[in-house]
């Protein structure tokens, strides 16, 4: 598996969890599976950022890294603000419609600009590379519990491009 398949696979879990937790009728149901959402989508940002980004960073991809970099702080925004109320608030639902679209759309520029771009930067066997360092650091992350818990801290501005 390269970079690119590692991140387009937790792209498609990602998409899983929010059909999760639209069909979910219980209160409790949708708030565990909203921690996975939320666990989920802040180790993939912040392997994008601490990792991918900078291996992909060239002219042909810096625009598109810095609104990728944008759209992960507004994503962040919307998680910190779900993580402080619970899915028995009234603003719930409205939220995680609001964290899906913008999830979409981010995934979708992500999937039809920088990913293919990056397969111009990156050969084969740094691509292969970068996957496994990529699911290092996410294992690293998954390890010390509870990663969204590291998102209210991230919503300031958007991450640097190293």
């Amino acid at each position: 598996m390269n970079a690119v398949e590692l991140l387009e696979s937790q792209h498609r879990q990602v998409e899983k969890l929010f059909a999760q937790i639209e069909k979910a009728t219980k209160k409790a149901d949708k708030q565990d599976l909203f921690a996975q959402l939320a666990d989920a989508l802040a180790m993939h940002a912040t392997i994008e950022e601490h990792q991918f980004y900078p291996a992909v960073r060239a002219k042909k991809t810096e625009d598109i890294l810095l609104e990728s970099l944008e759209e992960h702080v507004g994503i962040k925004r919307v998680l910190a603000d779900l993580l402080a109320i619970g899915a028995d608030d009234e603003t719930f639902d409205a939220k995680i419609k609001v964290l899906k679209e913008q999830v979409e759309h981010h995934v979708k520029e992500e999937e039809t600009d920088l990913f293919p771009k990056s397969k111009k930067v990156l050969d084969a066997k740094e691509m292969a590379a970068l996957a496994t360092s990529l699911e290092e650091e996410r294992i690293r992350i998954e390890k010390k519990g509870m990663p969204r818990k590291a998102i209210p801290a991230q919503t300031k501005h958007a991450a640097a491009l190293k």
